[in-house]
C-alpha cells in the first residue's frame, strides 16, 4: 500500500471510529440485562480463565464454547468452568476460533489469547454478531489496532480492552479523591515505571513441539520459531515476534492508567531508547532496560523498566507518580499514597480491598491475581452493562487502540533512533514513511493482515 492510500483509508476508519453503538432504551435494555448470555472464550489459558471465571461470577450467563490449540489445557479448561457455572455443563471444545464462530450462536466472546493472536479472532467474533471482549494491548501492530476499532464501529458492537487498571476500585477513588479534587494542583510530571524482574533469564534447548500442541496454528500470522518451552505457555512475553516487550506488556496498563486519571488522549511525539544492556545470555530478545517519553501537550509521562536491581520505591515497583506543585500521588495495583507538599494537609493511603468473602472460591482459585480479582469483576460488570445500554465502556476499542498505538511507537522511535511525531487524524507518523512502512508487521502466509478499509 502507498502512503496515499495509506492515508485514505486511516481516514476511512477515523470516520467510522466517530460512530457509537446504538443506545438500547428502557425495557428492551432491561430485557438485554436479565437474558443469560452464550459466551465463548478463546484462550484457555491463565488470563483466559482469569476472565472467564470472573465473568462467572457476576453474572447468569452460559459458558457454551471453549477453543484453545492445545488439547490438554482445553480439556482442563473445560472440566473446570463446568464445575463453577450453574448449570455444571461442560463446554464444547474447539481447536479452530474460526470454527467455534462459525455457529453464531454466542453473544459474548472472550479473546484471551498472546499478543499476536488478538487481531484476527475479535474482527471475526464481531462479524458473527457477538460482543467482545479483548485482552491487552489491544493490537501487535498500530494497522491491526485500526482494522479492530473499524470493525468494532462498523458491526456496531460493545467491545471492552482489558485494561482494567479504570475499573480498580482503589484507583477509581484516587483519581476522584486525589486528581478530580485538586489536590495535586498542577501536574507537571508524571513517572511510570516497572522494575519486576520478569524477562526470561533460562536458555532452554528448542525441541519438538508437544503432542498435545498445534504449534501450527499457536503460531499463526507471526513468524515461525523453533518451538522453545519458553515459548508456551506464559513466557512468550519473552520474544517479540509475539508481542512488544514489557512496554507493550506492562508500561500499556500504567499509560493506560494515566491517560484516563487525567482525561488525555494520544500523544503528539513518542521517543525512546534502550536495549538488551544486561543479560545478553538469554534467549529472549525484548528489551531488559527501556525508557519512553509521551508527550502530552506540556505534560511528559515518562516510562522506565529494568529487568535487574532494585526498585527506587520497593513499596512500588510497578505503577506510576503524579507530581503537582500541591503534592505527590502514588499509585499502583497494590493501593496508592497521596503526599502533600505543605506538611500540614492530611496524607491519605489506601491499600487494594481482596472480596474474599464475598468470593470465597478466589482462595484457592490456581494462579489467580487476588488482588486483581475485584478490579476485573468490576470491569466485566461495566461490560455488561454497556451490553444492555449499547453504551460506551470505560476501556472501548477506542482507549485501547491509543494506548496500544503509543507504547508501539515507543518501540518503532527506539528501533529507528529517533522521537516520532504522530498525526491521530490521519494515523500515521508526521513525515516519517520509514516509520509508516512499520506500522503494519508482515504477517506468516497463509494468514492475511486486516485492513481498516476491509472488516
Amino acid at each position: 500500500m502507498d502512503r496515499r492510500e495509506f492515508i485514505k483509508q486511516s481516514a476511512g476508519f477515523l470516520a467510522m471510529s466517530r460512530m457509537r453503538p446504538e443506545p438500547a432504551e428502557g425495557r428492551y435494555a432491561e430485557q438485554l440485562a436479565d437474558t443469560h448470555k452464550r459466551v465463548g472464550l478463546i484462550g484457555a489459558g491463565w488470563y483466559g480463565k482469569t476472565d472467564l471465571l470472573r465473568l462467572v461470577q457476576v453474572a447468569p450467563v452460559e459458558v457454551v464454547s471453549l477453543c484453545d490449540v492445545d488439547r490438554r489445557m482445553l480439556a482442563d479448561a473445560a472440566a473446570l468452568v463446568a464445575s463453577r457455572q450453574a448449570s455444571h455443563k461442560t463446554p464444547r471444545t474447539y481447536t479452530d476460533y474460526r470454527e467455534m464462530l462459525r455457529e453464531r450462536d454466542l453473544d459474548v466472546v472472550l479473546v484471551v489469547t498472546p499478543d499476536h493472536w488478538h487481531a484476527l479472532p475479535m474482527i471475526e467474533a464481531v462479524r458473527s454478531g457477538a460482543d467482545v471482549w479483548v485482552q491487552k494491548p489491544l493490537s501487535v501492530d498500530i494497522v491491526e489496532g485500526q482494522a479492530m476499532l473499524a470493525a468494532a464501529r462498523e458491526h456496531k458492537r460493545v467491545v471492552q480492552v482489558g485494561m482494567q487498571r479504570r475499573s480498580t476500585p482503589h484507583l477509581v477513588t484516587a483519581r476522584d479523591r486525589v486528581i478530580r479534587e485538586g489536590r495535586l494542583g498542577t501536574i507537571g510530571l508524571v513517572e511510570i515505571y516497572c522494575y519486576y524482574h520478569m524477562r526470561a533469564t533460562t536458555n532452554p534447548p528448542d525441541t519438538q513441539p508437544p503432542e498435545y500442541l498445534d504449534y501450527e496454528m499457536w503460531t499463526g500470522p507471526a513468524p515461525m520459531r523453533p518451538y522453545n518451552q519458553l515459548v508456551h505457555p506464559r513466557s512468550w512475553r519473552a520474544f517479540m515476534e509475539y508481542g512488544n516487550g514489557i512496554v507493550g506488556d506492562m508500561c500499556v496498563h500504567m499509560l493506560d492508567m494515566v491517560r484516563w486519571m487525567l482525561d488525555l488522549g494520544m500523544p503528539a511525539r513518542v521517543s525512546s531508547s534502550g536495549g538488551i544492556l544486561v543479560d545478553k545470555a538469554s534467549k529472549a530478545n525484548i528489551t531488559d532496560t527501556q525508557t519512553a517519553t509521551f508527550e502530552f501537550g506540556s505534560l511528559p509521562v515518562i516510562w522506565t523498566h529494568r529487568t535487574y536491581g532494585d526498585a527506587p520505591d520497593p513499596k512500588y515497583p510497578w505503577g506510576a507518580t503524579f507530581y503537582g506543585d500541591k503534592g505527590t500521588l502514588k499509585a499502583s495495583v497494590m493501593g496508592y499514597d497521596f503526599t502533600p507538599s505543605d506538611g500540614k494537609t492530611p496524607a491519605i493511603h489506601e491499600d487494594v480491598v481482596y472480596e474474599l468473602d464475598r468470593f470465597p472460591e478466589d482462595r484457592t482459585e490456581k494462579d489467580l491475581e487476588r488482588h486483581v480479582a475485584p478490579a476485573i469483576r468490576a470491569h466485566m460488570k461495566n461490560f455488561l452493562e454497556c451490553i444492555a445500554s449499547r453504551g460506551t465502556p470505560v476501556a472501548d476499542v477506542e482507549q485501547g487502540y491509543m494506548s496500544a498505538t503509543a507504547c508501539i511507537l515507543a518501540n518503532l522511535s527506539m528501533k529507528l533512533g529517533r522521537s516520532l511525531r504522530w498525526d491521530h487524524s490521519t494515523g500515521t507518523v508526521v513525515n516519517d514513511a520509514e516509520a509508516n512502512q512499520l506500522l503494519r508487521r508482515p504477517y506468516r502466509a497463509p494468514w492475511v493482515h486486516p485492513d481498516p478499509a476491509h472488516v
